[in-house]
């Protein structure tokens, strides 16, 4: 399994320089300019030396080195200063916003917790909603159980997020006045009714958000378990005497939950993206919102930045699902 991890990691190198220099060479094709902004007023010679400050004078492919060496060795240099004290990483240039001008590292970091707040919230409310009404749904089949899930995964899969967001808004914030319409990131919780108001303006967003997220793990936890129900092993385990609930929990359980790890790991990257949309209708000050502000402004490197570490989430929850496979099937050796 070490081996294997290993090899895995220095295979992901190369993809991700790949997926980078694509994010890069798209970007920088796509038409627009950050000095289409400025006023019609300014010489076009000023604006030529605002390109070049910004680096836009420099070729292509010094610019994609430029920006890597900044994300991969500056940007770690200086979280290494921040939570150690120490100064390695001074003097050297980082990734700067076209649009704020601050480091775009940090504006991220100040953006995360939101994120997680909502989408991490949303993600572990999902999935363990998901997994028992797989398990029910399959072991009932066909029963109102199982259809009333099959409903509401219907529901989940067939209505967008943007119209869930809009409606869960005009039903608990306009009619019944329950729940606040838009996300308040500077409050701060102190006592126990500041908690209860950030549980209260959580419900919206994370209502949405798990919605699908429970829609689609409940599928495929439901498919996975009929399929292992009707295997010899169930057969054998119950002809030996064991219980009810040690067969589906314990062997048919282990066993289904193979594929379903793939869709958990691998949907923790999709959540974030498909956060953009939701952070954008309830105001939520994270880096979904971040990530459309900067696309508006045309503010590249933020936009590459962002991007480039979606990828770097995709390869890692992948290589991580790789893993748990061993974990969960001991007939699966990597080495």
């Amino acid at each position: 399994m070490l081996t294997y991890t290993i090899r895995r990691l220095l295979l992901a190198i190369p993809t991700l320089l790949f997926i980078g220099l694509c994010i890069f060479l798209l970007l920088d094709l796509a038409p627009g300019d950050p000095t289409a902004q400025l006023p019609l007023t300014i010489p076009p010679e000023v604006k030529q030396e605002i390109r070049e400050s910004l680096g836009l004078g420099q070729p292509v492919h010094i610019r994609f080195w430029k920006w890597l060496v900044q994300f991969i060795w500056v940007e770690p240099l200086n979280m290494f200063d921040y939570f150690f004290g120490t100064a390695f990483s001074e003097g050297w240039p980082r990734i700067i916003s076209w649009q704020s001008r601050s480091p775009v590292m940090d504006i991220v970091v100040q953006r995360i917790p939101q994120t997680l707040w909502v989408v991490g919230m949303s993600y572990v409310v999902g999935v363990l909603i998901a997994l028992p009404i797989g398990i029910i749904s399959a072991y009932r089949q066909y029963s109102v159980f199982d259809q009333v899930g099959t409903f509401v995964s219907m529901i989940g899969y067939s209505v967008p997020p943007f119209f869930t967001g809009v409606l869960v808004i005009v039903i608990f914030s306009v009619q019944l006045g329950w729940l606040p319409s838009i996300y308040d990131t500077t409050h701060s919780v102190v006592d126990w009714e500041t908690f209860v108001f950030q549980l209260k303006q959580m419900v919206m967003p994370v209502m949405v958000l798990a919605l699908q997220t429970t829609a689609q793990i409940s599928r495929f936890m439901r498919a996975s378990m009929l399929d292992n129900l009707n295997q010899d092993y169930v057969r054998t385990a119950r002809a030996k005497g064991l219980s009810e609930q040690v067969v589906v929990l314990v062997h048919v359980l282990r066993n289904s939950m193979i594929p379903v790890v793939t869709v958990i790991a691998l949907g923790v990257p999709a959540v974030f993206g498909g956060a953009i949309i939701t952070e954008q209708i309830f105001k939520v000050n994270g880096i979904g919102q971040l990530l459309i502000t900067a696309i508006q402004a045309n503010d590249l490197p933020m936009v590459q930045t962002l991007t480039f570490i979606f990828a770097i989430l995709i390869v890692l929850f992948n290589l991580i699902a790789d893993v748990l496979y061993g974990v969960l099937d001991p007939r699966i050796r990597y080495d």
